[in-house]
C-alpha cells in the first residue's frame, strides 16, 4: 500500500517514527521528560497530518464534482431537445431550457417520484437503469408523463435527453447491431409501456404498413376485445405473464391477421414478435363453417326423418280412407286434395335431405344428352318466351353414374336461377364436354382429383354475384333474392345432390357479366349387356298363401298402424312389434313360421340390420323389407347386403307397400353359395 502514498508523506512519516525512537532512547537513559515531550510533539503532528489529508482530499472532491457538474451543464445547454441532469441518488440537478418550457421546474425533485408515475416500484425501477448504465453506458427509458428519454452515464450523473415522437434515436451501444436487428426474417417491434412504437426492423415494417416510431401500436392492430395500450402495460408493470393473441391488421380491412407474443424486457420495455395468422384464420373459418354445415345438415336429415314417419301415416292412412270411397263420393275429392299436399310436403323433406346428402338415390349409368333432351320441352316453358334455350354436346360425351329424377332436378334449379337473374331476359346455354384433369386442379378454394369427367356448365347472361355472395350461395336458406322469391334451399339442395353423386359443382360470376354453374361427374364407360351372374343356389318358390304371415316391426305407432291394416286388407296375417328385442323375443318361438320381416331402419336400441342379421341364423330364406326415411345404403354401410332384402322409402303409399310385400313373397329366396359367403 506505500506504492499509493505521496513521497512527503513517507518522508515525514519516517521522520516521525525517528523522533519517536529517539525519546526513547532518552527515557532509557535516565532524560524521561525529554523522551515524553519528543513523543508528544510527534503525535501532534501525525494528527494535524492526517487531519489536513482528509480536508485536502474532500477539497479536491469537491472541485471535481464541481467541475464535472459545470462540464455537464455545459453539455446540457448544448441540448436542443428537453434534457435534465439527475445525481446519484435520483436528484434532478439541472434542466436545459427545452425542458423548462416543456415540463416546467423539475430542479429539486427526484426522479423516483416521476418513475413511480408508471412502475409500481420507482426504487427498483431506478436501480436497474443504474446497473444497465453500468453495463452499457446508455439506456432508454419512459417517464409516464414526461415521454421516452435516452439515459446517459456521465460518471455519477446520468444525462437525460427527451426523445422526439417523431425520431426513435439508437442507443450508441445498439448501433452495431442495428442492422442485424433490421434484416431479422421475424416481424419484431420494441414498444414502450404506453404501446408507443420504439423500433421496429424490416420484417414488421413490412407486415404494419405504415408504422413509425413514436406511434401506438393500437393504430395498426386491434380485435383484442380490450385496448391493446391496456395489455402492453399490464406486461410492461409485470402484471401480467408474456402472451399471445392473433389481432386484426386494420390497414389491410378485414383479410388479413397478425398473430402477436409480448414479453417484457428490461425496466418498462416489451418486445413484440409478429406474425401472418391469415392463412391459419382463413382455415379457422372453413373449419367452422365446414363444422356448422354439418351440423345443419345433421339436424336437417333428423327433422327430414320425423316428418317421412308423420307423412308416411298421413298418407297412409288417407289411402285407407279413400279404399272406402268411391271417386264420386263428396269427400273422395277432399282426400285426394290431402294426398297431393302430402306428396308436395314430401318433396320438400327431400331437398332436406339432399342437402344433407341422405335422401334416398337409385343411381344408374345414363346419357346426359338424352337426359337433357327429355328434359328441354319442360326447361323452355320454365324459362319463358324473353329468354333462348341452348344445348351443346359433346359427340363423344362419356356415361355418367346418377340418380335421374335427382339430376333433372338440380339442372332445372340451375336454369331456374339463371332466368331469375335476367328479369328482361337473354341466353341460357348449357353445354357438356369430357375433360380429363392429368393432375390435381384447384379451382377457388376446392380441389379437383385427377381423373376423367364429364362437365355440364350452365351459363347466363345475368346480373351476376357478388364476391361477399358468392362464397355463400351453397349455405341453407342463404338467398340473394329478395323475400318471398327464394327459400334459400334450391343450391344447397343441388349441392348436395351433387356430392352424394361423388361430382362437384362450382360456380364462376362476376357482377353485371353473368354466371356460369359448372358441374363434374366422374365419367363411365356404357354397361356391358351381358355379365355373368353369380353363381347362386336357387329354391323353388313357394306359392303366395293368402294366410301368409308377417312380421311388422315399427317403433311408430301411427305408422305401425296404418302398415298392419294395410297388410290385413291383403289377407295376410300380421304381427305386430315396436322394437327390435320385442321381435326377437317374439320369434324365440320356433312354432310361429313367419315368411316377411317388414323392419323399419333406424329404431331405439337395436336397429333394423342388426336384429335381422340375427333373426336370419335360424330363419334364413325368410324375406325382408326394409323401410326408412333415410338413404337406401345407410343401413348397409360397412356391412354386406342383407340377403332376400328389398328397400322401400318413406313415405310411401299403401300401394306401395301392399305392392312390394307381395313381390318379396313371390319371390324366390337366394340362398348365398359358400364361395359368395366367404
Amino acid at each position: 500500500m506505500t506504492a499509493d502514498i505521496p513521497f512527503a508523506k513517507l518522508a515525514l512519516l519516517l521522520g516521525l517514527v525517528s523522533v519517536l525512537l529517539g525519546a526513547g532512547y532518552l527515557m532509557t537513559q535516565g532524560v524521561p521528560q525529554a523522551g515524553i515531550a519528543a513523543g508528544v510533539i510527534s503525535a501532534g503532528i501525525a494528527l494535524a497530518l492526517l487531519v489536513g489529508e482528509h480536508w485536502a482530499r474532500r477539497a479536491a472532491s469537491i472541485v471535481s464534482q464541481r467541475r464535472k457538474l459545470f462540464l455537464a451543464r455545459r453539455t446540457l445547454a448544448a441540448i436542443a431537445d428537453p434534457a435534465f441532469l439527475v445525481g446519484e441518488g435520483g436528484a434532478i440537478l439541472a434542466q436545459n431550457a427545452a425542458s423548462i418550457a416543456r415540463d416546467g421546474v423539475l430542479t429539486g425533485g427526484r426522479i423516483q417520484d416521476d418513475l413511480a408515475l408508471g412502475h409500481a416500484e420507482p426504487d427498483r425501477a431506478w436501480q436497474d437503469i443504474r446497473l444497465i448504465l453500468t453495463r452499457s453506458g446508455d439506456y432508454q427509458a419512459s417517464l409516464l408523463g414526461l415521454g421516452s428519454h435516452l439515459v446517459r452515464g456521465l460518471g455519477a450523473l446520468q444525462l437525460w435527453q427527451a426523445v422526439p415522437k417523431h425520431v426513435a434515436p439508437e442507443p450508441e451501444s445498439n448501433k452495431s447491431v442495428s442492422s442485424d436487428f433490421d434484416r431479422l426474417p421475424v416481424a419484431i417491434v420494441i414498444l414502450q409501456g404506453d404501446a408507443r412504437i420504439i423500433r421496429l426492423n424490416e420484417a414488421a415494417r413490412d407486415l404494419l404498413g405504415d408504422a413509425m416510431p413514436g406511434q401506438s401500436i393500437a393504430a395498426h392492430l386491434d380485435g383484442l376485445g380490450r385496448e391493446i395500450c391496456d395489455w402492453v402495460a399490464d406486461i410492461s408493470a409485470g402484471r401480467m405473464s408474456g402472451g399471445s393473441e392473433v389481432l386484426h391488421l386494420k390497414a389491410a380491412g378485414g383479410d388479413r391477421f397478425v398473430q402477436v407474443g409480448l414479453t417484457r424486457d428490461g425496466a418498462d420495455q416489451v418486445i413484440a414478435v409478429l406474425s401472418d395468422a391469415s392463412a391459419m384464420k382463413t382455415l379457422e373459418a372453413q373449419f367452422v363453417q365446414s363444422q356448422k354445415m354439418q351440423a345443419i345438415g345433421q339436424l336437417a336429415g333428423g327433422i327430414a326423418h320425423d316428418f317421412n314417419n308423420l307423412l308416411t301415416a298421413i298418407t297412409g292412412h288417407c289411402d285407407l280412407l279413400m279404399l272406402r270411397r268411391d271417386k264420386s263420393d263428396p269427400d273422395y275429392s277432399d282426400l285426394d286434395q290431402i294426398s297431393q299436399n302430402a306428396n308436395r310436403a314430401a318433396a320438400l323433406v327431400r331437398q332436406l335431405l339432399a342437402f344433407s346428402r341422405k335422401q334416398t338415390l337409385k343411381p344408374q349409368i345414363m346419357d346426359l344428352r338424352d337426359t337433357l333432351a327429355d328434359l328441354t320441352h319442360l326447361l323452355n316453358r320454365l324459362v319463358g318466351e324473353r329468354i333462348y334455350l341452348t344445348f351443346e354436346h359433346d359427340p363423344t360425351l362419356r356415361m355418367i353414374r346418377a340418380d335421374r329424377r335427382q339430376l333433372e332436378q338440380v339442372i332445372m334449379n340451375l336454369v331456374v336461377n339463371a332466368r331469375d337473374a335476367m328479369p328482361n331476359g337473354g341466353d341460357i346455354s348449357i353445354t357438356t364436354d369430357n375433360l380429363q384433369i392429368d393432375g390435381a386442379m384447384q379451382i377457388g378454394k376446392a380441389r379437383l382429383p385427377a381423373g376423367e369427367y364429364v362437365r355440364v356448365q350452365v351459363r347466363d347472361q345475368g346480373c351476376g354475384i357478388s364476391d361477399d355472395d358468392l362464397g355463400k350461395i351453397f349455405e341453407p336458406f342463404y338467398t340473394t333474392k329478395r323475400l318471398g322469391e327464394g327459400t334459400g334451399l334450391g343450391l344447397s339442395t343441388a349441392y348436395g345432390i351433387v356430392k352424394q353423386t361423388g361430382g362437384y359443382i362450382f360456380c364462376d360470376s362476376q357482377l353485371g357479366h353473368g354466371s356460369t354453374f359448372a358441374l363434374y361427374f366422374p365419367a363411365h364407360d356404357r354397361p356391358v349387356e351381358s355379365e355373368v351372374a353369380q353363381e347362386a343356389i336357387h329354391v323353388p318358390a313357394p306359392r303366395h298363401e293368402p294366410d301368409a304371415t308377417v312380421l311388422l316391426v315399427e317403433d311408430e305407432a301411427p305408422v305401425r298402424a296404418f302398415a298392419s291394416r294395410a297388410l290385413k286388407l291383403q289377407g295376410l296375417k300380421v304381427i305386430e312389434a315396436a322394437s327390435a328385442e320385442e321381435a326377437l323375443s317374439l320369434l324365440t318361438d320356433h312354432r310361429l313360421s313367419v315368411d316377411v320381416f317388414v323392419t323399419d331402419v333406424v329404431m331405439p336400441g337395436m336397429d333394423g340390420p342388426a336384429w335381422v342379421r340375427t333373426a336370419l341364423r335360424d330363419r334364413p330364406q325368410t324375406r325382408v323389407v326394409f323401410m326408412s326415411g333415410y338413404a337406401e345404403d345407410a343401413f348397409g354401410e360397412g356391412h354386406v347386403p342383407v340377403p332376400n332384402s328389398a328397400f322401400l322409402a318413406k313415405p310411401f303409399s299403401l300401394t306401395e307397400l301392399t305392392s312390394l310385400v307381395s313381390q318379396q313373397l313371390q319371390r324366390a329366396p337366394v340362398l348365398l353359395s359358400a364361395q359368395s359367403e366367404s
